[in-house]
Parts: C-alpha cells; sequence; structure tokens
C-alpha cells in the first residue's frame, strides 16, 4: 500500500473510531445515526444521515475513496476510480513568448484561457472548416503551454479551442506538483483522454463542425492517440499535430528505464513514486501496461493525417525520436526533427511551444496549401523568448 492511501485509510479509521466512542458516551442522539464502524465507508454512510436536501431538491452524499484504485494508474485501459476531473477555461490571459513568465501567469490565473481561445460564437470558414483544439501536457495547464501559440492560430483564421484536463490533488494521486495551481493533466490517462473527448463533442456542437484537429503537447499528444484509438475519435478528427507527445514512453534520461527494470524484478518502486509524481507521470515511464494497450494494433489509426514533432534537446521526451510515428493502413506520418535545417533552434520540452519553428510547423500541418514557409530563428533552451531575448 502506498504511503499516501495508508495515511488516508488510518486517519478515514481513526475519524471514525472517535465517533463511535462519542456515541458510546452518549454525545450523539442515538436515534439519528447508522451502526457506525471504525471503517471509511462506515464514515461516509454517517455522514449521508447527516446531510439535509438542499434547495434544489438534491442531497449531498460523501464519496468513501479507499485508495483501493491506486493500481489502475498502470494504464490498463480499464479506466480508474481515482479522482480526476477537466474544466473550461476562464477569461483570455496576454500573449506570452516565453514559459517562464507563462507560468508565472498562470500561477495567479490558474484557468486562464491563451489568446483567441475558447471563442465560442467562432465559426469555422470554407478555408479552415476544422476547428483546433489544444490539448497541454503534464503538470502545466492550457495557459502556460499555448499563449504562444494560440494567438498565432486565431490570427490565421481557425477557431481555437482548449481546456485544462487531469485536475486532480494530492490526496487524490496527482502528485505533489498537483499542489501548485494550475498544475493539470496528472489523473489517469484514459480518463483524461475520456475528458478531451468530451470536450471535442462540445466544439463540434457549438461550432457545426463534423470534424476537429488536435495539436498536443507531450502527454497531450498521448491522450489524443488514445482518444482516436478506444474513445470514438478516429471519425471526429482530420489532423492530430504533436509536440514532444509521449507516444511510446519516455526514459527520461534513463531513469524511467531503470525504475521499470526494477519493478519487472519484482520491487514496486514506480508505485513507490506514484504520490510523489502523480499517476500520469508513471504511466508514461517506458514500458507501462497503458503503453501496451496503446499501441497493440499499431501507432495510427486509419483516416487521420498525423505530424510528430521532436527536439533533439527535449530533456523530457527522451530519446527524443521515441516521439516519432509509424504510419499505418489510410494514415499519413510526417516526423519532424525541429533542428533539421535549423540549427540555432535549441528548444527543449517546454519552449518548443514557445519556438517560431514549431508556429509555422502547426500552420503548415494544418494548412500544407496555405500554411507558411519554415521558419528558422534562435530560441534558446529552457529560457525560449519566441525566437528572441
Amino acid at each position: 500500500m502506498t504511503t499516501h492511501t495508508l495515511r488516508r485509510a488510518l486517519c478515514g479509521i481513526g475519524i471514525a473510531a472517535g465517533l463511535t466512542a462519542a456515541s458510546a458516551l452518549g454525545t450523539t442522539p442515538a436515534t439519528a445515526e447508522p451502526t457506525l464502524e471504525p471503517t471509511i465507508a462506515s464514515l461516509a454512510a454517517y455522514l449521508d444521515s447527516t446531510m439535509a436536501t438542499a434547495a434544489d431538491g438534491r442531497t449531498p452524499t460523501a464519496i468513501a475513496d479507499t485508495g483501493s484504485a491506486s493500481g489502475s494508474a498502470s494504464g490498463s485501459g480499464t479506466g480508474s476510480a481515482a479522482a480526476s476531473r477537466a474544466t473550461d477555461t476562464l477569461g483570455e490571459g496576454p500573449a506570452m513568448t516565453a514559459p517562464l513568465a507563462a507560468f508565472a501567469y498562470s500561477l495567479l490565473h490558474p484557468d486562464a484561457a491563451p489568446p483567441g481561445a475558447n471563442r465560442w460564437d467562432c465559426k469555422p470558414s470554407a478555408a479552415h472548416p476544422n476547428p483546433v483544439v489544444l490539448l497541454h501536457g503534464t503538470w502545466l495547464n492550457a495557459f502556460d503551454t499555448f499563449s504562444y501559440l494560440s494567438p498565432r492560430l486565431a490570427e490565421a483564421g481557425f477557431c481555437v479551442f482548449t481546456l485544462n484536463y487531469g485536475k486532480s490533488g494530492l490526496i487524490e494521486g496527482g502528485g505533489v506538483g498537483a499542489i501548485l495551481p494550475g498544475r493539470n493533466g496528472v489523473g489517469p490517462m484514459v480518463d483524461s483522454a475520456r475528458q478531451a473527448g468530451d470536450f471535442i463533442d462540445r466544439v463540434r456542437a457549438a461550432t457545426g463542425a463534423d470534424k476537429v484537429d488536435i495539436i498536443g503537447h507531450s502527454q497531450g499528444g498521448t491522450i489524443a492517440n488514445h482518444y482516436l484509438k478506444f474513445g470514438g475519435g478516429q471519425d471526429k478528427v482530420g489532423k492530430l499535430v504533436t509536440f514532444g507527445a509521449t507516444h511510446h514512453g519516455t526514459s527520461l534520461m534513463g531513469i524511467a528505464t531503470l525504475g521499470r527494470m526494477i519493478n519487472n524484478a519484482g520491487i514496486d518502486i514506480l508505485g513507490f513514486y506514484r504520490p510523489i509524481v502523480g499517476i500520469s507521470n508513471i504511466e508514461q515511464a517506458v514500458g507501462s501496461p497503458f503503453y501496451d494497450t496503446l499501441n497493440a494494433n499499431g501507432d495510427t489509426v486509419p483516416g487521420v493525417a498525423y505530424t510528430a514533432v521532436g527536439s533533439r534537446y527535449d530533456e523530457v521526451m527522451n530519446p527524443y525520436d521515441w516521439t516519432f510515428l509509424t504510419a499505418g493502413p489510410d494514415a499519413t506520418v510526417d516526423n519532424i526533427t525541429l533542428q533539421a535545417g535549423c540549427e540555432q533552434d535549441i528548444s527543449d520540452h517546454l519552449t518548443m511551444m514557445y519556438s517560431p519553428r514549431s508556429a509555422s510547423i502547426a500552420l503548415r500541418a494544418l494548412d500544407p496549401t496555405r500554411g507558411p514557409e519554415l521558419t528558422c530563428a534562435f530560441n534558446p533552451w529552457f529560457l525560449g523568448g519566441g525566437g528572441s531575448l
């Protein structure tokens, strides 16, 4: 049992035991309470008995989460009882040219939309009939990932939409990073893919579009891939463009590979770190059951055009060519190394979303006939800067 699960269970049992003792002393009305055992489930039943009916006629109920679902973070594809949710953005933040500045802004505005996104009255044009859905990565959010790219898509005439998915607190299994505001994408990836799919259905309904195109960064590309294969997305998506996506997992400079080897030897070292780094990070370690399911029948689905972009300087998604895809039947794949033809772009995992070259690749992938020529500009590792300091 992981540390957080044990503490949660002991806490629940302790509270329940205390309430039982109080009942024995006559401090609670004997006629108003059910039989109370020193368990979390019994505590939930007790709390339910004290809930008053709200004005709208609904009665709140307690959720007895014993932590027994923590093993579902293995990514078996069966879903999870671990708490994870998605939220809409609230208002638009300013355009940014560097991820550190965007991160700082998002700490105070964790649900801000990137500029140009989530204008629900936007109607796709004949030139760009597919709305574009942006999916952020792990420990990130819609604003700090896309505050540079989103306004460029909107200015080019695309209807742009995004959400914050995979929101989960520390106690819920989201890891230590979830303590900071706006650190999303930490819940089970199967659930995050489902949340993205529900959002895409809303976008299609609002815009009247048959299909959307998706741009996914890091985990965002991976959950898009899962949605295409298992969530009914194959007939709802025209193009998938990914940047540093963990399509086949990551070795994380050998750390994740070593952890997986130790796990396979029978020592659950990744389970030990799950409460610290969160469920989705463990799932993205190379060799997880999540990837056994995701890629069992190949990398692609028929009818979708894929573009996969990787950076040689990516310190998170590595080896970086694991982000590339192999085309299956009736699918096209364009695998692009960011530095090919532009060695001065030394973007890493985060700054690639603040690279002028990345933006031009995205625009060209979405519209090969009208898209711009590929830009080449210096983009410094870690700092970004949108082509300048």
